[in-house]
């Protein structure tokens, strides 16, 4: 009985073990079932898209294909910078050819011969045409059989603007290489300038990517290549060769204006070469968008003429002058309607993204846009900058300062002697423009008649009496409320704040420095900053951001940016300032308007500068038209001119003529006045109602 009992009792123990054994091999099965599951979903849903890319990778490649820049249209409409189509030849070695490889020195013969049969079609069809050697072809630029700039299954540019014989020769022989060379004729683009040369340093032109994209001074390009290794969609990787904005607004809204490129995925070999025949899939690029300036070109194009024309009068009697600069700007708006840097130049010369070395030589000094940067005419120092001293045309201001600060009342007077001295122990002193006595005058007087003295005696020494070893900062703050000394925030890269001489110790006491400061010789600013300052004064007080872009649509023409009326500050004076300040504003000008027909408020400049060892007269102007109501600021800047009133007004005069005829000073465009036929066709010789075009003077 007890050994049955034993064996029941051994008989269920082996049961229970072979459950627990049964129960532990399910739970292993469904764990591992688990992790299969988890795992082939992971596959599936996470990293297989990542993998199946890979994959591709490892057997293709995406050649991108250059986008096409949107174009840049004048206010009034016209083309100023557009893509033109145009067909290209590119080439794409099929073997290794490389001189530093054996392999690579056994194949190169056989590429001499098909680059010479090429370049004899290319004399053949195009006799001409470029005719590069075969040591050009075979060059890192063309060829680059050494994979210097290109990977192996790259296509290399072998030349622009195909002739019609060579576009149909080279697409129904693309196989004529077989083997060696695989040839595509491509469809691109070429960026094209109006042949009128419009605001060529505002609107800039092109270079590379290859010569900037590590450039310290362009930022943007330089993040683009850093991450192009780690950028997945093939639309936005920048190719060697691919045009991109190199300055002006080319570079300010590169962008805006650059579109996607597309891209031809091609089969490579595991040596990195292309395989012949191997495209995968093309996609084709896409349009950038469009830039609509708020610069017209008739008013743009007048403005360079002005300087022009006035540059060449001047030299008759002062050689030196080779340089001019004018910035026009809507009080009430913001809006640059010109900004002309003279001389200018071809821009087509950068249409390739490249320029010769001749084309450069040309132009190297004319490539700065100096309305809102320094720039001398040519490398020596014997020439003044465009960025200069304001002379006179900060009278106004400094009466401002002098008012706000409580140094002297709207109704004050002082006597001008012609010369005042800053110490007892000063035997020179400091003199009004020609030693002109102007008596008992006061604020408003004082700028009309511009007294240096009074902005020494009543300004700059009552500022520093009050404020002591803190004027300079006083005084930097009064200057930055209205523009100067910092950035306008015109929508262009490269802009400088200026030169404060005032807060320099070498230029010697804070009594010398503050004394020259107030009548505008110890502060140097750009033609931009004296526009912006002009719109301050001209609005009582609030200054603009100067917006030289006004709009951005897409291809198909829909608004997708506009830029309005954009405040930066405010000046607060009280109005009966305001009013003292334009009252003053009254400078005497002799003939150049004469025959204006609107009154308006303007301020003449001569500031002096040390000049090939002698003192050298700068012109400056600034004006804004009507008195009541501005609608247009101008500021003109003639480096080595002389006196304002006789270098830059000349020039000023003719830009507000080119606005009312355009827009309308008085909000009448003096176009629609034109008279006309009965069939409506304009009469030759005449520009508006009443007034013959032959020589401007009423009838």
């Amino acid at each position: 009985m007890k050994v049955q009992d034993k064996d029941r009792e051994n008989e269920s123990r082996r049961q229970r073990s072979f459950g627990l054994r049964l129960n532990l091999f399910f739970f292993s099965v469904f764990v591992i079932f688990s992790v299969i599951i988890v795992r082939t979903a992971m596959l599936q849903f996470v990293e297989g898209p990542e993998m199946k890319q890979e994959a591709v990778n490892q057997i293709t490649r995406d050649i991108p294909m250059q986008p096409v820049r949107g174009t840049i249209f004048s206010e009034d409409g016209v083309p100023i910078a557009y893509s033109k189509p145009t067909q290209t030849l590119y080439a794409t070695p099929l073997k290794n050819f490389s001189n530093k490889e054996e392999v690579g020195l056994k194949n190169r013969p056989e590429v001499k011969k098909a680059v010479n049969q090429l370049l004899a079609k290319f004399k053949e069809l195009n006799p001409s045409g470029e005719q590069p050697t075969l040591e050009e072809m075979l060059s890192r630029d063309r060829l680059d059989l050494e994979n210097i700039r290109h990977y192996g299954y790259t296509p290399r540019k072998i030349r622009s603007d195909l002739t019609d014989k060579e576009i149909a020769y080279f697409k129904e022989n693309k196989n004529e290489f077989a083997g060696i060379l695989s040839l595509e004729v491509v469809e691109e683009t070429t960026r094209e300038y109006d042949a009128d040369s419009v605001a060529v340093q505002t609107v800039g032109y092109l270079s590379q990517f290859k010569r900037v994209r590590e450039n310290k001074n362009f930022p943007l390009y330089q993040d683009i290549y850093s991450k192009q290794k780690g950028e997945s969609d093939p639309t936005m990787q920048y190719s060697e060769d691919e045009i991109v904005g190199y300055y002006g607004l080319e570079q300010q809204y590169q962008e805006e204006l650059r579109g996607k490129n597309g891209y031809k995925r091609i089969e490579i070999t595991p040596q990195l070469t292309a395989k012949e025949g191997g495209v995968q899939e093309i996609v084709a690029p896409s349009k950038g968008n469009d830039l609509w300036l708020n610069i017209n070109k008739n008013v743009q194009t007048a403005t360079e003429q002005a300087i022009t024309d006035q540059i060449q009068t001047l030299r008759t009697t002062r050689p030196y002058v080779s340089t001019g600069f004018a910035v026009a700007m809507e009080v009430d708006t913001g809006n640059v309607v010109a900004m002309a840097s003279m001389p200018d130049f071809d821009p087509n010369y950068y249409k390739t993204g490249s320029i010769s070395t001749e084309h450069y030589n040309e132009i190297q000094y004319l490539y700065s846009n100096g309305t809102i940067r320094a720039k001398a005419p040519d490398d020596s120092r014997n020439k003044a900058e465009s960025v200069v001293y304001l002379g006179s045309t900060i009278k106004p201001l400094s009466v401002l300062v002098g008012l706000k600060e409580g140094l002297f009342g709207p109704y004050d007077t002082y006597y001008d002697k012609g010369i005042t001295y800053l110490n007892e122990y000063d035997k020179f002193g400091i003199k009004n423009s020609g030693g002109h006595f102007l008596g008992s005058i006061n604020p408003r007087t004082a700028i009309q008649e511009s007294s240096n003295t009074f902005m020494i005696d009543m300004v700059g020494k009552r500022l520093l009496s009050k404020y002591g070893s803190g004027v300079i900062d006083v005084w930097n703050e009064h200057m930055k409320e209205f523009g100067l000394g910092v950035r306008t925030g015109v929508d262009l890269p490269g802009e400088q704040e200026g030169t404060l001489d005032f807060t320099k110790t070498e230029s010697g006491s804070l009594l010398t420095r503050m004394a020259y400061a107030s009548f505008g010789q110890q502060g140097k600013y750009t033609t931009m900053q004296l526009a912006q300052y002009t719109v301050m004064l001209a609005n009582r007080g609030e200054r603009l951001k100067p917006h030289i872009v006004g709009k951005i649509t897409n291809p198909e023409g829909e608004v997708v940016k506009k830029f309005g009326r954009e405040v930066m500050n405010k000046a607060e004076y009280p109005a009966e300032y305001w009013d003292l300040i334009q009252k003053g504003m009254n400078t005497t000008l002799e003939g150049t308007f004469d025959d204006f027909p609107y009154d308006f408020a303007r301020k003449t400049g001569t500031s002096t500068q040390q000049i090939r060892g002698e003192q050298v007269d700068n012109g400056v102007f600034i004006a804004y038209a009507p008195r009541e109501n501005p609608k247009l600021a101008v500021a003109v800047v003639v480096p080595e001119g002389g006196f304002g009133s006789q270098s830059a007004a000349p020039i000023a005069r003719k830009i507000f003529d080119a606005y009312d005829y355009e827009y309308g000073l008085d909000g009448v465009p003096k176009k629609t006045l034109q008279q006309t036929n009965e069939d409506g066709t304009p009469i030759e010789g005449t520009d508006a109602v009443g007034t013959d075009a032959a020589d401007g003077q009423n009838p």
